[in-house]
């Protein structure tokens, strides 16, 4: 009995810590966190927005994040797009403001890149990886949550485009597609 009772603590223990997440049709969170550039950024554009969750060290995001910004550029004044960093910099160190802003500055970056230290608008949103996309449309309802495309790690492989169909679809004022694969990623390093 004690040690049936035991397991379910563990498990419901195990269950707080896994964020809810955002399901299709709900708000974009409201957030003002501070960016690679000293500012600090929210969801205040009226234009669609992609919220996508990074790192500075997940081979994910390594292999991706040279697309991310792609699409950042491809999508310039039609989809304000956000990069948010939630890792523990008490356990990953190179997740915190230096190192993001190497990256920032490493890749390019035409996006506004921000640090999420208390990690509350990840929970919010219930990222559980790196990178994890948000596609919401102009009144800030989720509309696409899902993988950017079928070749995380290879861009010269890549055949199909989920999130860029999902973003023209979006803005041609069609439907976006209900088929939706998750991302793969890195796990969010939670405090």
């Amino acid at each position: 009995m004690i040690r049936s009772l035991a397991c379910l603590f563990m498990a419901a223990a195990l269950v707080a810590q896994v964020p809810a997440g955002l399901k299709l049709g709900d708000a974009c969170p409201p957030f003002s966190l501070p960016g690679t550039d000293g500012k600090p950024h929210g969801p205040e554009s009226s234009t669609p927005l992609l919220v996508v969750f990074l790192s500075t060290e997940c081979p994910y995001v390594m292999a991706t994040q040279a697309r991310i910004n792609d699409y950042a550029k491809r999508f310039a004044g039609k989809v304000a797009v956000i990069g948010i960093n939630c890792n523990d910099v008490d356990s990953h160190a190179k997740e915190g403001m230096a190192d993001m802003q190497a990256q920032a500055k490493g890749q390019g970056f035409t996006f506004a890149y921000l640090k999420d230290a208390p990690q509350a608008v990840s929970r919010a949103f219930g990222a559980v990886c790196t990178p994890d996309f948000f596609l919401f449309d102009g009144a800030r309802k989720l509309v696409y949550r899902g993988r950017m495309d079928d070749s995380w790690r290879d861009a010269a492989k890549v055949t199909v485009r989920d999130l860029e169909t999902a973003t023209e679809a979006l803005l041609a004022g069609r439907p976006v597609p209900a088929e939706q694969i998750p991302s793969r990623g890195c796990s969010i390093k939670w405090k």
